[in-house]
C-alpha cells in the first residue's frame, strides 16, 4: 500500500531494505515518532500503531479523513487543478475551520505542492509553491479508502519525539525514526520550519535510541550519512544505502546520496 500523501525526505526509495527489519517479527506494535506520509507505516500495514509528528496540519488531517474518508475525498477531488485555485486555497487554508474543509485543502495543497514539501513562514501558515499539473490526480477512492483503513488500526499523536518514546514504548515494540535531518547547521529543506528539528536534536536522539534499547525494543533509523551520524550512531548496527535525492529543485540537479540506516536489529 503507498502513503496518502507526496512528501519530502520520504522513504519510499529504501522500502525494500526498511522492511526487512520489520519482517523479522511482524506481531510488534509498530512506533513512528516522525510519521510524515509514513510510507513504511502503510507498507507493512501493522496490526497495531502509534504514529506521531510534530505538525499538527498533518496530524489533524490524518484523524480527520479517520472519520471522514468519503467527505474529504470527495471536497478535495472538487477544487480545479490549476495555479489560481491552489494559490486561493492556500490563502484560505489558515481560515478554515471546518475539519473537512480544512483537510480536503491539505490534501490537495499536499498533491500539488512543489516536490510534496511542507514549509511555513514566521507566520506558521504554508507557504509552498504550486508544482503544476504534472503531479497526476488523486488516488482512485478504493486506494485511499484502504490507505485510511491501515490507518484506523493506528493512534495518532503530535509530540516531540523522545516524549512519545518515553511515554509510550514498551519491550516488543518495533520504533522507526526518520528525522528531518541536521547537518553541520544547514536548514534542511524538507523541515518545517527553522526551529523543528537540529544540531542539538541529534543528541537526543542518540540517547533515544539508547532508552529504546534498554527497554527491550527495536528501532530502525534513517539518517543522512554525515559526520554526525556517524559521531551519534556508530555504535550499533550500521548499513550505508544509495538513494536519489528528491528536494533539489528540478529532476536533472537532483544527485545520488547515502543514506544510513542504524539499527539494533540483526538480519542476514
Amino acid at each position: 500500500m503507498k502513503s496518502l500523501l507526496r512528501w519530502a525526505g520520504s522513504k519510499r526509495q529504501l522500502i525494500s531494505q526498511l522492511k526487512s527489519y520489520w519482517d523479522v517479527d511482524p506481531t510488534r506494535r509498530y512506533v513512528e515518532p516522525f510519521a510524515g506520509s509514513a510510507a513504511l507505516f502503510f507498507h507493512v500495514e501493522p496490526a497495531r500503531a502509534i504514529i506521531s509528528d510534530l505538525n499538527l496540519e498533518l496530524i489533524y488531517f490524518y484523524r480527520t479523513i479517520k472519520r471522514f474518508p468519503a467527505d474529504v475525498y470527495a471536497a478535495a477531488s472538487r477544487y480545479a487543478v490549476n495555479e489560481k485555485t491552489y494559490y486561493k486555497i492556500r490563502e484560505s487554508l489558515p481560515n478554515e475551520n471546518d475539519p473537512i474543509r480544512k483537510s480536503a485543502m491539505f490534501y490537495y495543497l499536499n498533491r500539488y505542492c512543489f516536490n510534496g514539501i511542507y514549509r511555513t513562514n514566521s507566520l506558521g501558515h504554508f507557504n509552498v509553491p504550486f508544482s503544476g499539473i504534472n503531479n497526476g490526480a488523486f488516488p482512485a477512492w478504493e486506494e485511499f479508502n484502504s490507505g485510511v483503513k491501515a490507518l484506523r488500526k493506528a493512534s495518532t499523536a503530535c509530540m516531540d519525539f523522545e516524549t512519545i518514546i518515553d511515554k509510550n514504548v514498551t519491550s516488543h515494540d518495533f520504533v522507526y525514526l526518520d528525522p528531518p535531518y541536521a547537518v553541520s547547521n544547514r536548514r534542511v529543506f524538507r523541515q518545517y520550519n527553522a526551529q523543528s528539528f537540529g544540531l542539538k536534536d541529534i543528541q537526543r536522539l542518540s540517547e533515544v535510541l539508547d532508552e529504546i534499547d534498554r527497554r527491550n525494543a527495536k528501532f530502525v533509523l534513517s539518517y543522512a550519512l554525515c559526520k554526525e551520524s556517524l559521531k551519534h550512531f556508530s555504535k550499533w548496527i550500521n548499513r550505508r544505502i544509495q538513494c536519489q535525492r528528491n528536494v533539489s529543485g528540478f529532476a536533472k540537479n537532483r544527485r545520488k546520496a547515502v543514506e544510513l540506516i542504524v539499527t539494533n536489529i540483526s538480519i542476514a
